[in-house]
This record gives C-alpha cells, sequence and structure tokens, in this order.
C-alpha cells in the first residue's frame, strides 16, 4: 500500500473518531443545556448542580482534547498522563 494511502486512510480515521467525539460532547452539552431550562422550572436543585458539573467536565476536557490535537510538541505525552490522572480520580471520587 502506498505511503500516501496509508496516511490518507490515518487522517480520515482521525477525522472520524474527533467527529464522532465531538459530537458526543456537543449533544451532552445540548442535554445539559435543556436540562438546566427544565431545572428552572422544575426545581431539580441537586440533579441540575450535577448535570452541570458533569457538563462542565466535559467541557474541560474538550478544551484539552482541542490542545492535543493542535499540539505537535512534547506536550502531548504530558496532556495525555494528565488526562489519565483526572480520570482516575474521578473514577476514585465517584
Amino acid at each position: 500500500m502506498p505511503e500516501a494511502a496509508i496516511i490518507a486512510f490515518t487522517l480520515i480515521a482521525m477525522a472520524i473518531v474527533i467527529g464522532m467525539t465531538i459530537n458526543a460532547i456537543v449533544g451532552k452539552v445540548i442535554d445539559g443545556k435543556r436540562l438546566r431550562y427544565e431545572g428552572k422550572a422544575g426545581g431539580r436543585g441537586p440533579e441540575l448542580r450535577e448535570v452541570l458539573e458533569r457538563q462542565q467536565m466535559i467541557e474541560d476536557r474538550l478544551r484539552v482534547l482541542e490542545r492535543i490535537a493542535t499540539d505537535r510538541g512534547s506536550l502531548l505525552a504530558d496532556e495525555i498522563e494528565a488526562l489519565r490522572i483526572s480520570s482516575a480520580k474521578e473514577r476514585a471520587a465517584s
């Protein structure tokens, strides 16, 4: 398989994975906004707070993923390790 085809296939696969990730994150953000709107009318305080905290965490992760996707330097490994540590702490807190 020519090298150009491998590169093209890799780029397409990355675009698909990134697109699916962004789609999932946008869906969660929209669901969070919908719940926030419903929460104002329904008064579900603790549940709404949990959803808003989760939304903030997802937005923070999206920012990190955007930096990872655009970073070409050696910071990539550091960012991935920070995500792993963050995930481990969240699982331990849950």
